[in-house]
C-alpha cells in the first residue's frame, strides 16, 4: 500500500511540474502574439500612410473589394 501511495505522490509531483511548464509557456506565448499584433498594426498603419501619401486617396486596406 505504501508503495502504491509514493508512487502516486511522484506521479503528482511530476504532473504539477508539467503543469507549471505548460503554464510558463502560455505565458510566453501570450506575451509574443501580444506583440506580434502590436507590430502589424503599427506595420498597417505605415502602409496605409505611404499609400495615401503617394497619392491613393483611400488606403487600400480601407477599400472594398470590387465586387461589392
Amino acid at each position: 500500500m505504501q508503495d502504491r501511495v509514493e508512487r502516486a505522490e511522484e506521479q503528482i509531483a511530476h504532473l504539477s511540474k508539467m503543469v507549471e511548464d505548460l503554464s510558463d509557456v502560455a505565458v510566453e506565448q501570450s506575451r509574443r502574439i501580444e506583440r506580434l499584433e502590436r507590430q502589424l498594426g503599427l506595420m498597417m498603419e505605415r502602409e496605409a500612410e505611404r499609400e495615401f501619401d503617394s497619392g491613393g486617396s483611400v488606403p487600400l486596406a480601407d477599400q472594398k473589394p470590387p465586387h461589392w
